[in-house]
Protein backbone atom coordinates (compact mmCIF):
# COMPACT_ATOMS: atom_id res chain seq x y z
CA UNK A 1 0.00 0.00 0.00
CA UNK A 2 2.71 2.68 -0.98
CA UNK A 3 2.21 5.70 -2.18
CA UNK A 4 2.41 5.05 -5.88
CA UNK A 5 0.23 1.79 -6.07
CA UNK A 6 -2.54 5.19 -4.84
CA UNK A 7 -1.69 7.04 -7.85
CA UNK A 8 -4.10 7.46 -10.53
CA UNK A 9 -3.18 6.18 -14.01
CA UNK A 10 -4.07 8.47 -17.04
CA UNK A 11 -3.21 6.60 -20.84
CA UNK A 12 -2.73 8.93 -23.43
CA UNK A 13 -2.86 7.34 -27.12
CA UNK A 14 -2.66 8.80 -30.42
CA UNK A 15 -0.08 7.77 -33.38
CA UNK A 16 0.82 11.19 -33.96
CA UNK A 17 3.94 12.06 -31.26
CA UNK A 18 3.56 15.78 -31.55
CA UNK A 19 0.05 16.05 -30.83
CA UNK A 20 0.07 12.60 -28.07
CA UNK A 21 2.45 15.16 -26.05
CA UNK A 22 0.00 18.19 -26.28
CA UNK A 23 -2.24 15.79 -24.94
CA UNK A 24 -0.32 14.70 -22.28
CA UNK A 25 0.41 18.17 -21.15
CA UNK A 26 -2.89 19.04 -20.85
CA UNK A 27 -3.55 15.80 -18.80
CA UNK A 28 -0.92 16.72 -16.49
CA UNK A 29 -2.14 20.11 -15.82
CA UNK A 30 -5.55 18.96 -15.10
CA UNK A 31 -4.23 15.91 -13.33
CA UNK A 32 -1.19 17.00 -11.71
CA UNK A 33 -0.90 14.29 -9.08
CA UNK A 34 -1.17 11.44 -12.11
CA UNK A 35 0.97 9.30 -13.90
CA UNK A 36 0.24 9.81 -17.33
CA UNK A 37 1.26 6.93 -19.50
CA UNK A 38 1.59 7.25 -23.62
CA UNK A 39 0.42 4.82 -26.12
CA UNK A 40 0.65 4.59 -30.16
CA UNK A 41 -1.87 1.71 -30.88
CA UNK A 42 -4.64 -0.19 -28.98
CA UNK A 43 -2.26 -2.89 -28.58
CA UNK A 44 0.18 -0.58 -26.17
CA UNK A 45 -3.15 0.80 -24.61
CA UNK A 46 -4.26 -2.72 -23.61
CA UNK A 47 -0.95 -3.76 -22.13
CA UNK A 48 -0.20 -0.62 -20.09
CA UNK A 49 -3.90 -0.80 -18.89
CA UNK A 50 -4.06 -4.24 -17.64
CA UNK A 51 -0.34 -3.97 -16.09
CA UNK A 52 -1.20 -2.21 -12.40
CA UNK A 53 -4.04 -0.19 -10.98
CA UNK A 54 -6.92 0.24 -13.60
CA UNK A 55 -6.43 3.62 -15.71
CA UNK A 56 -8.42 6.27 -13.96
CA UNK A 57 -8.36 7.94 -17.50
CA UNK A 58 -8.76 6.74 -21.10
CA UNK A 59 -7.62 9.74 -23.73
CA UNK A 60 -7.57 7.49 -27.14
CA UNK A 61 -7.61 9.67 -30.83
CA UNK A 62 -10.86 7.35 -33.16
CA UNK A 63 -8.51 6.78 -35.99
CA UNK A 64 -5.33 5.00 -34.58
CA UNK A 65 -3.96 1.49 -35.06
CA UNK A 66 -6.48 -1.16 -33.71
CA UNK A 67 -9.07 1.36 -32.61
CA UNK A 68 -12.78 0.96 -33.50
CA UNK A 69 -16.25 1.57 -31.95
CA UNK A 70 -16.31 -2.11 -30.98
CA UNK A 71 -12.70 -1.46 -28.97
CA UNK A 72 -14.50 1.08 -26.80
CA UNK A 73 -17.08 -1.33 -26.31
CA UNK A 74 -14.30 -4.46 -25.19
CA UNK A 75 -12.38 -1.46 -23.51
CA UNK A 76 -15.65 -0.52 -21.32
CA UNK A 77 -16.39 -3.66 -20.33
CA UNK A 78 -12.96 -4.45 -19.35
CA UNK A 79 -12.51 -1.41 -17.75
CA UNK A 80 -16.14 -0.31 -15.83
CA UNK A 81 -15.00 2.11 -14.03
CA UNK A 82 -12.58 4.15 -16.44
CA UNK A 83 -13.40 7.27 -18.26
CA UNK A 84 -13.17 6.95 -21.89
CA UNK A 85 -12.81 9.95 -23.77
CA UNK A 86 -11.95 10.03 -27.31
CA UNK A 87 -9.89 12.95 -29.07
CA UNK A 88 -10.40 13.03 -33.23
CA UNK A 89 -10.97 14.99 -36.34
CA UNK A 90 -13.62 12.91 -36.78
CA UNK A 91 -16.76 14.66 -37.72
CA UNK A 92 -18.87 11.69 -38.90
CA UNK A 93 -22.19 11.88 -37.20
CA UNK A 94 -23.18 8.76 -37.15
CA UNK A 95 -19.78 7.44 -36.06
CA UNK A 96 -19.74 9.88 -33.33
CA UNK A 97 -23.02 8.18 -32.24
CA UNK A 98 -21.72 5.03 -32.61
CA UNK A 99 -18.96 5.92 -30.43
CA UNK A 100 -20.70 7.47 -27.41
CA UNK A 101 -23.05 4.24 -27.31
CA UNK A 102 -20.59 2.35 -27.54
CA UNK A 103 -19.30 2.87 -24.07
CA UNK A 104 -17.57 6.42 -24.45
CA UNK A 105 -18.27 9.30 -21.45
CA UNK A 106 -16.78 12.17 -23.65
CA UNK A 107 -16.08 13.23 -27.34
CA UNK A 108 -13.27 15.94 -28.23
CA UNK A 109 -12.78 17.47 -31.74
CA UNK A 110 -9.33 18.17 -32.28
CA UNK A 111 -9.70 21.73 -32.70
CA UNK A 112 -11.19 22.08 -29.69
CA UNK A 113 -8.46 24.79 -27.33
CA UNK A 114 -6.46 23.11 -24.66
CA UNK A 115 -8.70 24.68 -22.18
CA UNK A 116 -11.58 23.64 -23.11
CA UNK A 117 -10.25 20.60 -23.34
CA UNK A 118 -8.76 20.64 -19.57
CA UNK A 119 -12.05 21.62 -18.73
CA UNK A 120 -14.00 18.65 -20.47
CA UNK A 121 -12.04 16.36 -18.62
CA UNK A 122 -12.61 17.45 -15.47
CA UNK A 123 -16.09 17.37 -16.58
CA UNK A 124 -16.16 14.08 -17.65
CA UNK A 125 -14.16 12.75 -14.52
CA UNK A 126 -17.23 14.68 -12.43
CA UNK A 127 -19.90 12.03 -13.76
CA UNK A 128 -20.94 14.40 -17.17
CA UNK A 129 -21.23 13.82 -20.46
CA UNK A 130 -19.24 15.85 -22.57
CA UNK A 131 -19.61 16.64 -26.38
CA UNK A 132 -16.71 19.42 -27.38
CA UNK A 133 -16.32 19.63 -31.29
CA UNK A 134 -14.44 22.91 -31.67
CA UNK A 135 -14.46 26.72 -30.71
CA UNK A 136 -18.43 27.65 -30.11
CA UNK A 137 -20.06 30.12 -28.08
CA UNK A 138 -23.07 29.47 -25.64
CA UNK A 139 -26.84 30.36 -27.79
CA UNK A 140 -28.27 33.17 -25.96
CA UNK A 141 -31.78 33.62 -24.33
CA UNK A 142 -33.29 34.32 -27.91
CA UNK A 143 -31.75 31.26 -29.30
CA UNK A 144 -32.81 29.13 -27.01
CA UNK A 145 -36.20 28.06 -28.34
CA UNK A 146 -35.50 28.14 -31.62
CA UNK A 147 -32.86 25.57 -31.22
CA UNK A 148 -35.24 23.47 -29.03
CA UNK A 149 -37.32 22.87 -32.05
CA UNK A 150 -34.28 21.41 -34.19
CA UNK A 151 -34.95 18.41 -31.43
CA UNK A 152 -36.42 15.70 -32.72
CA UNK A 153 -39.45 15.01 -30.62
CA UNK A 154 -37.59 11.77 -28.71
CA UNK A 155 -34.70 14.26 -28.56
CA UNK A 156 -36.48 17.07 -26.79
CA UNK A 157 -38.42 14.03 -24.34
CA UNK A 158 -35.18 12.87 -23.35
CA UNK A 159 -33.87 16.92 -22.69
CA UNK A 160 -36.97 17.30 -20.86
CA UNK A 161 -35.59 14.20 -18.42
CA UNK A 162 -32.17 15.85 -18.22
CA UNK A 163 -33.26 19.18 -17.37
CA UNK A 164 -35.34 17.51 -14.19
CA UNK A 165 -31.47 15.85 -13.52
CA UNK A 166 -31.96 12.38 -14.20
CA UNK A 167 -29.21 10.04 -15.45
CA UNK A 168 -29.04 8.08 -18.43
CA UNK A 169 -30.34 4.93 -16.82
CA UNK A 170 -33.22 6.69 -15.32
CA UNK A 171 -34.56 8.24 -18.53
CA UNK A 172 -33.77 4.49 -20.22
CA UNK A 173 -36.19 3.47 -17.82
CA UNK A 174 -38.49 6.54 -18.07
CA UNK A 175 -39.15 6.09 -21.44
CA UNK A 176 -38.42 2.62 -21.69
CA UNK A 177 -35.41 2.38 -23.85
CA UNK A 178 -32.28 1.52 -23.83
CA UNK A 179 -29.37 3.39 -22.25
CA UNK A 180 -27.58 2.98 -25.25
CA UNK A 181 -30.02 4.44 -27.15
CA UNK A 182 -30.22 7.48 -24.79
CA UNK A 183 -26.24 8.13 -24.88
CA UNK A 184 -27.46 8.33 -28.89
CA UNK A 185 -29.99 10.81 -27.91
CA UNK A 186 -27.95 12.98 -25.48
CA UNK A 187 -24.71 12.78 -28.02
CA UNK A 188 -27.08 14.13 -30.82
CA UNK A 189 -28.58 16.97 -28.73
CA UNK A 190 -25.44 17.89 -27.39
CA UNK A 191 -24.01 18.44 -31.16
CA UNK A 192 -27.36 20.26 -32.46
CA UNK A 193 -27.55 22.53 -29.48
CA UNK A 194 -23.60 23.41 -29.98
CA UNK A 195 -22.79 22.71 -26.32
CA UNK A 196 -19.93 20.60 -24.65
CA UNK A 197 -21.82 19.26 -21.53
CA UNK A 198 -25.78 18.28 -20.67
CA UNK A 199 -25.55 20.62 -17.58
CA UNK A 200 -25.01 22.96 -20.61
CA UNK A 201 -27.92 21.56 -22.44
CA UNK A 202 -30.41 21.63 -19.18
CA UNK A 203 -29.59 24.95 -18.60
CA UNK A 204 -30.71 26.03 -22.55
CA UNK A 205 -33.75 23.46 -22.13
CA UNK A 206 -34.65 25.26 -18.38
CA UNK A 207 -34.32 28.60 -20.07
CA UNK A 208 -37.36 27.56 -22.94
CA UNK A 209 -39.19 26.26 -20.59
CA UNK A 210 -38.72 22.43 -21.13
CA UNK A 211 -39.67 21.07 -18.32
Amino acid sequence: MSEPSQQERIIVADDHPVFRDGLCRIAQRVFPQAEILEAGDMDEVLSLARDGKAPHLFMLDLLFPGQSPHAISALRQEFQRSSIVIVSMVDNRELIDEVMASGADGFIGKATPPEEIAESLLAVCAGEFVMALGPSGVPDFAENRHLLEQLTPRQQDVLRLVVRGLSNKEIARELDISPFTVRIHVSSLLRTLDVSTRAAAAGIGAKAGLV
